[in-house]
């Protein structure tokens, strides 16, 4: 990597907003990579050598944005080190199980006590107390309590994690960067910093808030491929086509149904969609119809209507898709196609910095750019290492 590393390069609304972030896996570094987006300067704390599982180098896309220092946290200096780092920051991100960064010297106390405006922004599955707060857990147990998993896929015999979308990305780092903007803001008032506890099962649950407003209406039966849009009717739902491909159907409104079937070319067929005795009847017609033409072809006759109907292609086709290129959803950077920041503004446009490093890259310059004046000394001593 390039030795050169200056603050403030960023270009989204949040220039000059300084990130401490002690690095983990998944929801930290994500909601990490969204705040360097956004224009905030992050300096990425790593163990030597890396995270486990977290791999390295510019392919990790995540780690985008921001320069990797490594420091050896069980060293006084390191520690040392971190806290001349948080002394002028704005927020510290850490995904540690609770009681980790404490024991470390390093916890909210420690820490705020040094910077008072400081946001310490706290990322876990199970959240900072509670019964399971010390269990180990990954994304599917999370959501699996929150009633979310449940409810999820069309197979009435078990249910399907999306990877990791829902809990990891979704309630976790969202929520996350949800947390710090607003006690950012809070803070520009108050002058005082605060704690932000994100746990994935608080953020699932809250962004599970339209099922649990369905179960309160009365009309939402807890079985999967059951209700409205879980695949229970006939046109919300994924159809086969000729080559093996498929099609998502969302047709919900009457005018979308009605664009619907007629570009199906089953308007003269299809039975009344209103009563439930129907229902299978009216998905064997859809089926037998999507079936009837390939992919492709149902493309070309669905897409850019209001039948409200897509097909549901890899992210290499994605990456090629005539909507998303026209928008710069999907960029090439750095040799690799990622996602564009999100979201979009006006005024300050949000830009990927850095190339997403290894674990120590920019140990030398970033700590430097920084203000930590004795980085030598550090590496010397093993505190710090140049990779």
């Amino acid at each position: 990597m390039a030795e050169t590393y200056e603050l403030g390069q960023g270009t989204g609304p949040l220039k000059g907003v300084k990130v401490v972030e002690i690095a983990g896996i998944g929801p930290g570094p994500h909601a990490c990579m969204i705040l360097a987006d956004l224009g905030a300067d992050v300096i990425r704390v790593e163990r030597p050598g890396g995270q486990a599982l977290a791999g390295g180098g510019s392919h990790m896309l995540i780690n985008r944005g921001r320069p990797s220092v490594a420091l050896d946290l069980k060293t006084p200096d390191a520690i040392s080190t971190v806290k001349r780092l948080v002394e002028d920051a704005d927020v510290v991100v850490e995904g540690m199980r609770p009681g980790v960064m404490e024991r470390l010297g390093l916890g909210p106390d420690d820490l705020r006590a040094l910077n008072e405006r400081l946001v310490y922004a706290r990322m876990t599955g199970w959240g900072q107390h509670g019964p399971l707060a010390q269990a180990a857990g990954h994304d599917m147990n999370y959501i699996a309590i929150t009633g979310t998993l449940f409810g999820l896929g069309q197979d009435k015999e078990r249910p399907h994690f999306p990877t990791n979308l829902v809990g990891d990305f979704g309630g976790g780092s969202t929520y996350l960067v949800i947390g710090v903007l607003a006690a950012l803001l809070e803070a520009k008032v108050s002058g005082k910093g605060q704690v932000v506890d994100a746990a994935i099962v608080d953020g699932t649950a809250h962004l599970n808030a339209m099922t649990a407003a369905f179960l309160a209406s009365g009309g939402y039966r807890e079985e999967r491929a059951a209700n409205l849009l879980d695949g229970g009717v006939a046109y919300y739902d994924v159809y086969e086509t000729a080559d093996g491909r498929h099609m998502s159907v969302g047709a919900l409104e009457p005018q979308f149904y009605d664009a619907f079937v007629e570009l199906l070319g089953i308007v003269d067929s299809a039975p009344d969609r209103y009563d439930p005795g129907n229902n299978d009847k009216l998905r064997a017609l859809i089926a037998d119809a999507f079936l009837q033409r390939t992919q492709r072809e149902w493309i070309e006759v669905f897409e850019g209507t209001d039948a409200c109907v897509a097909g549901i292609i890899p992210i290499t086709e994605a990456f090629e898709h005539p909507h998303l290129k026209a928008r710069g959803t999907f960029v090439e950077k750095d040799g690799h196609v990622q996602p564009a920041p999100a979201p979009r503004f006006s005024r300050t446009e949000a830009t990927i910095g850095r190339v997403a490093e290894s674990a120590g890259d920019s140990t030398r310059a970033a700590l430097a750019a920084w203000g930590i004046d004795d980085v030598d000394a550090l590496i010397e001593s093993g505190a710090a290492v140049q990779a």
